[in-house]
């Protein structure tokens, strides 16, 4: 459990992200940890590298109403703070926090508050010994350094942890998972580390993490990008929508747009995006320029389009309903939308109420 979110087993595949705030600046970190809730962010990291931020760190905590996990590296006290400060979960690998006795020293803390904890490997921070090994980050060598962190926690009995094991390359990462899972069942924390840019990011994290997810291994993600932190959010949730493992917000079939659309698809798209933004809850919408694909798209959605001339088809649950110009379609669409999510509330709630 990270606060009230449950992570591993049966539970939902939750999606995480991290703020790039200086946790020192309280308002603007909240404002941020509130914007990823908004967007559908399950978990917050925050990082904790000093005192001044472990303080801070204390007073965003209470404040904040989404599980936050306390990112630490090196420095075991920070991890003891960040444990006071009420973390719902700490990042830190063992064996880089130093000595024995201070390995222990949180260990018990956790333990004490019932802190789980995420050890986190990283290709990039592989430690010394393993870099002489084996030459260069592999997969083998995520692995026997993941081992080596979770064999500290498991000599001071603490079972209470989730891993992640990532690389910026993308087969090296899903080998990387593929071996691990098969020695531990603990939960696994997903990610392609400093995957890049909004774009290329996008595609690496899709690939990576869409192929091991299909396999069945993983249980929370991250998806790393050079970019706004609300976009890591949008990305995972829209990773696990196109696999039908969780669903979050409109499903937008949209075809590319060729000569034989009836209206702009691509301008229509862009403005239905980004006006519907704020709705949460499933919904599927067809937006097609022609007559060759919109009507068997449209048939299986809540709402759609099918472009033609002189007027446009609206369809309404799979049935054609009625025409519109394309001059008033988008907005004439974003109408059709709302009202629909608003139905759907109001049963939602007359069957809470039947029950």
């Amino acid at each position: 459990m990270v606060g009230n979110v449950a992570v591993g087993g049966d539970a939902p595949i939750s999606v995480q992200s991290m703020t790039n705030t200086l946790t020192t600046d309280v308002k603007a970190t909240l404002k941020q940890i509130e914007q990823l809730q908004d967007s559908g962010a399950d978990i917050v990291r925050v990082s904790v590298p000093d005192q001044e931020s472990a303080d801070a760190f204390k007073k965003i905590k209470k404040s904040a109403t989404v599980p936050l996990v306390a990112d630490i590296h090196f420095d075991y006290m920070m991890a003891l703070e960040a444990i006071k400060g009420k973390a719902d979960c700490i990042r830190i690998n063992p064996g880089n926090i130093g000595k024995e006795e201070k390995i222990k020293e949180v260990i018990s803390a956790a333990k004490d508050n019932a802190v789980p904890i995420r050890v986190g490997v990283n290709a990039g921070s592989l430690e010394r010994k393993l870099q002489i090994k084996y030459g260069e980050p592999t997969p083998d060598a995520l692995v026997e350094s993941a081992l080596s962190h979770i064999n500290i926690l498991q000599k001071l009995n603490f079972e209470d942890f989730k891993l992640s094991i990532k690389a910026s390359d993308v087969f090296m990462t899903i080998e990387s998972y593929r071996k691990i899972s098969k020695l531990i069942d603990q939960p696994l924390h997903l990610g392609i580390t400093e995957a890049g840019g909004y774009r290329s990011g996008t595609v690496k994290s899709s690939v990576g993490l869409g192929s091991l997810l299909l396999e069945g291994i993983g249980d929370t993600i991250r998806i790393s990008l050079a970019s706004d932190p609300v976009d890591e959010v949008k990305v995972g949730w829209d990773i696990l929508k196109s696999l039908k493992i969780r669903s979050r917000g409109i499903n937008f079939i949209a075809c590319p747009s060729c000569s034989r659309m009836n209206f702009d698809v691509i301008g229509t798209m862009n403005k239905l995006e980004s006006r519907l933004d704020d709705i949460k809850e499933d919904l599927d919408v067809a937006v097609i320029g022609c007559y060759v694909n919109g009507p068997g798209e449209s048939k299986h959605t809540n709402i759609g389009v099918t472009g033609g001339s002189p007027k446009n088809l609206i369809y309404i649950d799979g049935k054609p309903d009625h025409k519109i110009d394309s001059t008033e379609l988008a907005e004439h669409l974003e109408g059709l939308i709302r009202d629909k999510i608003e139905k759907i509330k109001e049963q939602d709630n007359n069957l809470i109420l039947k029950s």
